[in-house]
């Protein structure tokens, strides 16, 4: 059986490549609106490193990627998803 090559992808803060499964995924649904980890449209992907999450920018390279406007609320929300993430190990791809 071949062996399948793992999907890239690009943290919008660092710009380094991970494997899709290590990122969080943020995606603007043009139907459900945005969404964490799933729905199909215009993605943008963080890493888990605390320097990308950190990022004083962060809410600026988001609503430049999936072209839109983020409300306050959101960035709340999205915080608290980052922490929960953070205890997945990252593997880096270069």
């Amino acid at each position: 059986m071949k062996k399948k090559n793992p999907v890239m992808r690009i943290c919008i803060s660092c710009r380094k490549t991970y494997d899709r499964t290590n990122l969080l995924k943020i995606t603007k649904d043009h139907k459900r609106g945005i969404l964490f980890q799933n729905g199909i449209g215009r993605s943008a992907y963080i890493c888990n490193s605390k320097e990308c999450h950190s990022d004083s920018k962060i809410k600026k390279k988001l609503q430049k990627a999936l072209k839109t406007h983020l409300d306050p609320d959101f960035i709340d929300i999205f915080k608290k998803k980052l922490q929960a993430m953070m205890t997945i190990p990252l593997r880096e791809y270069n």
